[in-house]
C-alpha cells in the first residue's frame, strides 16, 4: 500500500480576486449543492429575478422534502446588508410559495461575530443558517470548504421547546393549510388525549405543537399542509423503529437528525389503516419525553 503524503494546504481569500470569484462559487455550488452541508439538495434556480429587490443568488430544494433553501453568496467579510437581502429574498419565495419551508441560507468567507449579534435578533422569527466558506490551494488544484457556523436550532425554530414562541391561532392554520388536515391534526391529537390528559394544542407560526398548562411538551409536531399532515414524533432513530415504520407503510419522508423527529407523511385515508403504529409512535415519544 502506497503510504499517503502530508501536504499543507494555502488559505485562499477569494474577495478580489481576478479567477475565482463570487460568479464563480455560485457555479461551483449550483453544480453540486451538497458541497453546503445541508442534505441531499436539487438546484431549482440561480440569478432568480425578484422585481425591485435584485437577484437571489441560488434557489435549491432538499430532495426528499418540501424544505426550500434562499441561498445568498457573499466573498469577504459578511455585513448588515448581506443579511437584510437574504431574509427579503427568503421572504419573498415564502409568501409567492407558501406550500413550501422555507429557509434563509448566509455563506460568506468571514463570519464575523458582529454578524452573528446581529442574526440573533431575530432569534424565533425566521430560520437562518449561516455558513462560512473558505478556499484552499493544493498544488494546482483548489478546494472549497464549508462549514455551518450557525444552524436553524440555535434560533429557536427547531428547538420545539423554547419558551417563546411565535403564536398564532386556529384561523391562521385554517388559512396556511385546510379544515381537512386541521380535522387530520385534531384527530392525531385525540391520540395522545387517550393516555397523556391535561396537553392541549399550541398553536404556533410554523407548527403546531403540544403544552401542558401554558409549557411546551413538543414530543410531537404537527405541520398541516393542504392535502396532508407532517407527523413528527421526537425518537431516537434506530433499527427497530424503522423497521416497524416500514413494514406498516407509512410514508417516512426523512430523519430530522438535528431536531431528532421523524417525518411522516398523514393522508385523510392513512390515520385510520395506520392507528396502531401512530399511537405507539406517540405513546413512545411521550415516554421519551420523561413524561
Amino acid at each position: 500500500m502506497t503510504s499517503l503524503k502530508y501536504a499543507k494546504p494555502e488559505r485562499i481569500f477569494l474577495k478580489g480576486h481576478a479567477e475565482y470569484g463570487e460568479k464563480w462559487v455560485q457555479e461551483r455550488i449550483a453544480e453540486d449543492p451538497s458541497i453546503l452541508g445541508l442534505g441531499d439538495l436539487i438546484l431549482k434556480d440561480k440569478e432568480r429575478i425578484h422585481p425591485n429587490a435584485g437577484r437571489l443568488d441560488i434557489l435549491c430544494q432538499d430532495a426528499e422534502s418540501n424544505r426550500r433553501y434562499e441561498i445568498e453568496i457573499q466573498l469577504g467579510k459578511s455585513d448588515e446588508s448581506h443579511i437584510v437581502r437574504t431574509i427579503e429574498y427568503w421572504d419573498i419565495e415564502r409568501k409567492r410559495y407558501p406550500q413550501y419551508d422555507h429557509v434563509a441560507v448566509i455563506v460568506a468567507e468571514d463570519i464575523t461575530s458582529r454578524f452573528l449579534n446581529v442574526i440573533s435578533l431575530f432569534n424565533g422569527f425566521i430560520p437562518i443558517v449561516a455558513i462560512q466558506m473558505q478556499a484552499f490551494r493544493f498544488g494546482d488544484n483548489i478546494s472549497l470548504v464549508f462549514t455551518t457556523v450557525l444552524n436553524e436550532m440555535r434560533l429557536g425554530l427547531v428547538d420545539d421547546d423554547e419558551a417563546v414562541a411565535d403564536v398564532t391561532d386556529r384561523s391562521y392554520w385554517e388559512k396556511r393549510a385546510s379544515k381537512q388536515t386541521l380535522a387530520i391534526t385534531d384527530s392525531l391529537f385525540g391520540i395522545v388525549a387517550s393516555f397523556a390528559p391535561g396537553l392541549s394544542l399550541k398553536y404556533n407560526k410554523f407548527y403546531i405543537g403540544l403544552a401542558k398548562d401554558g409549557q411546551p411538551n413538543n414530543f410531537a409536531l404537527f405541520r398541516p399542509k393542504k392535502d396532508w399532515v407532517w407527523f413528527e414524533p421526537k425518537l431516537e432513530k434506530d433499527d427497530a423503529t424503522q423497521a416497524k415504520l416500514d413494514e406498516a407503510g407509512l410514508d417516512v419522508v426523512e430523519y430530522d437528525s438535528r431536531g431528532g423527529r421523524y417525518r411522516i407523511r398523514i393522508g385523510k385515508s392513512d390515520l385510520p389503516k395506520h392507528e396502531g403504529i401512530v399511537t405507539e409512535l406517540l405513546k413512545l415519544a411521550y415516554a421519551g419525553a420523561g413524561e
